[in-house]
């Protein structure tokens, strides 16, 4: 493998912290703060795509920035597991940058400086995450991205807002100190480094049995990012925060940084192999199933739009790591794969969800009868984005969700493909009627509006974009997919 001592990484983590700077520097011009915003955006992305034939032709990129404890150095590195989150996440943040303009400008909201500088420092976070080389590495950047989210939930300022975030430090920091903390202790007394090494640090040490089982537990509760139950609180109060925010929580980074820190466990540190001879793999598969089917059972009873979608992530993290947990091919890849295919679907549904609020200002399915003839845009995207979460070709949720079922008959374990199925019925339950009301109910008879009323150009524009992304992603799923295989090949 040619990996190549270069800054490229660092230049990819830091481009947003640096533009930070001049997004508080530019606080009383609005158009040049949001011009950074967009100039950071494009090029952190063209700097993660720059880095991608290297990758794909099985190279890799490597700097060491200090060496922190023996053995064990603040590191970057960009192998094919970072290159295929650090992509999906970059160009989702232009979108996002996009659409955080027109909402935060029509909506007229306040701190829009503190909003932006915030966002560049999470999503460098998100990026440091993707090319970490280490556990230690991967840790601290997990937490930058903690503490740089707290203002976003907290942006409301209000007394529900306070609450909120306080709950979402809890459950992030609390576990991750609790938890992930410790186990990382453990795993350096054991193997004398934290270094991610395909087929796992811990395989080859002689390491107890039981000792494993505790890891693994460990790991998943500390990385609450995952909203595994029941650590998932944080995730429905997090949705105080403006819908851009829930946007980048739950399909840019935070939920898949708490995903992906778990994946890099289980193929980086533990081993398949090591988990495999324990049987430990499908006893996660198991407890995660319960996540599936409790949380999409939750989000049918939810009318607040933006608190099903929340319940529906919940479960929809929960498919990556039942992927993961399998330990077969097909079902790691799946896994893995869903992990930009529900991203892609499921930041499309919180865009239609702000457009909805800045257009009409509701924000509960059952006043929604009739919106979709005045607003056929943004409900024709949320019904590619509701497709795609479903699994319904052809849309690119059908390509993950067929490699699960694949990996889940690989793993003689039927009751995990009944798992999937039933899942995705509930999920068809709490979309498809939402789409049904939109287009095909009765407006409310004291409705007097008529003709199309969409929210503004740059709120159309980006969830237009990643619905087109989530129908391609069926048809082009290929850099992906070589990205993944490359990513859990032993």
């Amino acid at each position: 493998m040619n990996i190549i001592t270069s800054l490229l990484p660092v230049a990819a983590v830091g481009i947003s912290l640096i533009g930070a700077i001049f997004i508080i520097l530019a606080n009383r011009r609005p158009n040049l703060r949001e011009s950074v915003t967009l100039l950071i955006a494009v090029g952190k992305f063209l700097l993660v795509l720059s880095m991608l034939p290297t990758v794909l032709a099985g190279g890799g990129f490597v700097f060491t920035l200090a060496e922190l404890i023996p053995g064990v150095p603040f590191q970057l590195r960009v192998d094919a597991m970072g290159m295929f989150f650090a992509l999906v996440a970059s160009f989702l943040w232009i979108c996002t940058s996009i659409y955080s303009i027109g909402y935060m400008r029509a909506l007229q909201e306040h701190d829009q400086t503190r909003y932006y500088a915030s966002f560049a420092v999470a999503i460098s976070a998100t990026i440091g995450v993707a090319f970490s080389a280490n556990l230690l590495t991967l840790y601290l950047f997990y937490e930058m991205l903690s503490l740089s989210t707290y203002p976003l939930v907290t942006h409301e300022r209000n007394a529900e807002a306070r609450v909120s975030g306080r709950k979402y430090l809890t459950y992030i920091l609390g576990t991750s100190i609790g938890f992930a903390l410790p186990a990382m202790l453990i795993v350096y007394a054991i193997a004398g480094t934290l270094d991610f090494t395909s087929g796992g640090i811990l395989s080859d040490t002689g390491v107890a049995p039981g000792t494993v089982a505790l890891l693994l537990i460990l790991f998943v509760a500390g990385f609450a990012k995952a909203g595994i139950m029941p650590f998932h609180g944080w995730l429905p109060a997090a949705m105080v925060a403006p819908t851009p925010v829930s946007s980048f929580l739950h399909g840019v980074a935070v939920v898949k940084v708490g995903v992906f820190s778990i994946l890099r466990v289980i193929f980086d540190i533990l081993g398949p192999d090591l988990l495999r001879s324990l049987d430990l793999g499908m006893a996660l598969t198991y407890f995660v199933s319960i996540t599936i089917l409790a949380a999409s059972l939750i989000a049918l009873t939810q009318d607040n739009l933006k608190r099903r979608l929340a319940y529906s992530t919940i479960g929809q993290l929960s498919y990556m790591i039942l992927g993961a947990g399998m330990l077969t091919a097909s079902g790691m890849t799946g896994g893995v794969l869903h992990i930009a295919m529900h991203a892609f679907g499921k930041i499309t549904l919180f865009f239609c969800a702000g457009a909805i609020y800045v257009a009409s200002h509701k924000k509960y399915i059952s006043e929604m009868d009739g919106l979709g003839r005045q607003m056929p845009i943004t409900f024709g995207a949320f019904a590619l984005g509701a497709m795609s979460i479903i699994g319904l070709p052809p849309l690119g949720g059908f390509i993950s969700k067929w490699y699960l079922a694949v990996g889940a008959l690989q793993a003689d374990q039927m009751p995990l493909l009944l798992v999937l199925l039933t899942s995705s019925l509930l999920n068809a339950a709490y979309f498809l009627p939402i789409v049904y009301r939109a287009f095909f109910a009765a407006a409310p008879a004291a409705t007097t509006e008529t003709g199309i009323r969409e929210a503004p150009l740059l709120c159309l524009l980006p969830l237009s974009v990643t619905a087109i992304c989530s129908l391609a992603l069926f048809f082009y799923p290929n850099v992906f997919l070589r990205l993944v295989e490359m990513a859990i090949a032993p």
